[in-house]
């Protein structure tokens, strides 16, 4: 291998925040709608449900997956189980 060969790189600024940090920012300053996490709970319930009657391996799996992250955004997404939480606290 040649010294010509040697490509230089230049350093990345740690300034720079990624693309994904930046829309989960967004995501998290953005006000809540009433019923949005029930909404996608039910999304993904049916997605599941629709993965498990999928007559091919690839279709199951994309269809599950997407049902779960569906669900998993449900419970996790801006005050999803701490809300459901509160609401639970209060009813009881």
């Amino acid at each position: 291998m040649k010294s010509d060969d040697v490509v230089e790189m230049e350093p990345v600024e740690r300034g720079h925040r990624s693309l994904l940090r930046e829309l989960k920012d967004i995501d998290a300053r953005r006000p809540d709608f009433p019923g949005e996490h029930l909404i996608v709970f039910g999304l993904g319930a049916l997605l599941m449900v629709a993965g498990l009657k999928g007559r091919t391996f690839f279709k199951r799996t994309v269809l599950t997956a997407a049902g779960t992250a569906l669900m998993g955004r449900a419970a996790s997404g801006t005050g999803g189980i701490a809300k459901l939480a509160r609401v639970v606290k209060k009813l009881g």
